[in-house]
């Protein structure tokens, strides 16, 4: 029996692949839109802002702040008044999602931002980790 179960292991063994393809859980969609006249056109704020959880208002704000540029919603886009490249936008939100997304301890994205008062906390839903957080919206 010993024997017949080693040799379907070997078996087994062989047929994996040689290299396993690695991709992460968490990947933060890129933005995409289009440059009018002298504005940027983002049409998937919302759907970026749904997936890492957090409000389209306050992702919305610290990108204004950190790009110093005006915008605003216009149904399910965001306007920006200048021409920025999408670059600078991902890099933004990447930024923002690295500040008030990503656990500092266990590095998951299972977090929640909770206001008590006038402070927020940042509180992992993975590992349990609570700590108050800086806010730029």
């Amino acid at each position: 029996m010993t024997n017949e179960y080693e040799e379907m292991l070997e078996k087994a063994k062989k047929s994996l692949p040689d290299t396993v393809k690695a991709s992460e859980r968490f990947v933060v969609p890129k933005v995409t839109g289009h440059i009018q006249g002298n504005k940027t056109i983002i049409t998937n704020f919302i759907q970026i802002a749904s997936f890492i959880h957090r409000k389209p208002e306050n992702l919305l704000k610290y990108i204004l702040k950190e790009l110093a540029t005006p915008g605003e919603f216009y149904k399910q886009a965001l306007i920006l008044g200048s021409k920025v490249p999408a670059s600078k936008i991902n890099e933004k939100i990447q930024q923002f999602v690295d500040e008030y997304v990503v656990c500092k301890d266990c590095g998951k994205p299972d977090t929640a931002l909770k206001k008590d008062g006038t402070i927020f906390f940042m509180t992992c839903q993975a590992c349990g980790a609570k700590y108050r957080v800086t806010t730029k919206f």
